[in-house]
């Protein structure tokens, strides 16, 4: 599990073809790796990835055909910047709020607007998405844990503040760039639950 809380903004240094998927090899920036272990988690860009080889700067993982097909991660180049956070400890602090690395779509930065010092970020996702998206509720974009202001359809409106854009991706990112969307887990569980109950009715 993650909380959406960006700890470092690593680099793409690698990526090779394995027997009709993708292994990466990511740079680990200042993510803090003293304590990695063989089989552990990493949020990529909000896509959870097992780590099977690492050193003191770097990690490899696979990625399999299912995931290339449901994120970004395979329109990475090398060199590309992506988000890094590993998997929260038990004793950890929530800063931000329950993420599980699986990822539901990929949606498109429509527009960014100053405000302030802050920053409006407009994003449109696929519409059987859309429904689980609600004002002032949460929402995990490219592994970053945000708040929504405002829904509209199949769009939706964020704000970024100074820090999170400078921490992030998001200041590399432009208008029509493609971007990870977990959906609200609380959300999706309550559809199931109330499914399961229309059904049962019947």
């Amino acid at each position: 599990m993650f909380t959406g809380i960006i700890e470092a903004i690593g680099q793409v240094r690698a990526l090779q073809a394995r027997a009709g998927d993708l292994r990466l090899c990511i740079g680990s920036g200042n993510l803090d790796m003293h304590d990695v272990a063989l089989g552990e988690s990493i949020a990529v860009n909000g896509v959870c990835l097992t780590v099977v080889a690492f050193s003191a700067d770097h990690f490899e993982a696979d990625v399999s055909n299912e995931t290339l097909r449901c994120t970004t991660l395979g329109e990475l180049q090398v060199d590309a910047p992506v988000n890094l956070e590993r998997a929260m400890r038990a004793d950890g602090r929530f800063g931000g709020h329950i993420v599980s690395g699986h990822v539901d779509g990929v949606g498109e930065v429509r527009s960014i607007t100053a405000e302030s010092r802050s920053q409006i970020w407009r994003f449109r996702v696929p519409a059987a998405l859309s429904r689980y998206i609600a004002e002032k509720g949460s929402v995990c974009i490219d592994g970053t844990s945000l708040t929504v202001n405002t829904v509209g359809g199949d769009e939706f409106e964020v704000n970024l503040v100074p820090h999170t854009v400078t921490h992030t991706r998001f200041h590399t990112l432009m208008s029509g760039a493609r971007v990870n969307i977990e959906v609200d887990l609380i959300a999706r569980y309550v559809e199931r639950l109330r499914t399961r109950d229309t059904a049962s009715l019947e």
